[in-house]
């Protein structure tokens, strides 16, 4: 037992949870105004953005990685030469994980009373006022899933990341394609070891969703 801790590399597994956890509190910032938006607009354009949005669930992993690719490297759009560097990987993931935090959140503004939104305006409360002080604190379970479950799919990622990222050792080298190595290498003893571990926080993290979810419906 003690064999297998020694064997164990933590740092691909701290890069993994390091990048999830910076991709959702960007996007939980990122998405409430752009869910609330949507949730309340009528505008024609609604479906083109949620079409938008939602593009990165239908889109294999290497659509996304290859544009990525183009966008990120030094000579492409950005120029800002963030190929192959953990800050292009939080930039890709926050555009692959961002219908996972924008949908529940979304679908939680959509479900809400619409006499409590109204209430609200004809009080006088201005819409920050109403989004933070009325809708944000009704809708607490998707805030929950949202998070969780954007943090486990950012922790599954690899095809966008192994395009982006590459695999750097101290650097961009993530759990998932530390697996991937050892299946390259025939190295199934760790490619076990490594995805038992991935298994278990998969686990965990679901199971959070559900118990965490629970617990404030009951409230």
């Amino acid at each position: 037992m003690f064999n297998i801790v020694r064997e164990i590399e933590l740092t691909p597994f701290l890069i993994s949870f390091k990048l999830a956890s910076i991709t959702t509190a960007i996007l939980f910032i990122i998405s409430i105004p752009l869910a609330w938006y949507l949730s309340q607009t009528k505008s024609r354009v609604k479906p083109l953005i949620e079409t938008i949005t939602a593009l990165p669930i239908v889109l294999p992993p290497s659509v996304i990685g290859f544009y990525m690719l183009i966008i990120l490297s030094q000579d492409g759009l950005s120029n800002l030469k963030l190929l192959f560097s953990f800050e292009g990987l939080v930039v890709a993931s926050i555009f692959y994980s961002l219908p996972f935090m924008v949908q529940p959140i979304q679908s939680g503004f959509e479900t809400l009373d619409r006499a409590i939104i109204e209430a609200s305006y004809l009080s006088g409360k201005g819409g920050l006022v109403t989004l933070f002080r009325v809708a944000l604190p009704n809708i607490k379970p998707s805030l929950i899933t949202a998070s969780i479950i954007t943090f486990a799919h950012t922790i599954g990622e690899f095809g966008v990341v192994l395009m982006v990222g590459g695999n750097i050792e101290g650097e961009t080298k993530v759990a998932s394609v530390a697996i991937y190595e050892f299946v390259e290498i025939m190295d199934y003893r760790m490619a076990h070891i490594y995805s038992a571990i991935m298994l278990i926080v998969s686990f965990i993290v679901l199971i959070s969703v559900y118990i965490l979810n629970r617990r404030v419906g009951f409230r």
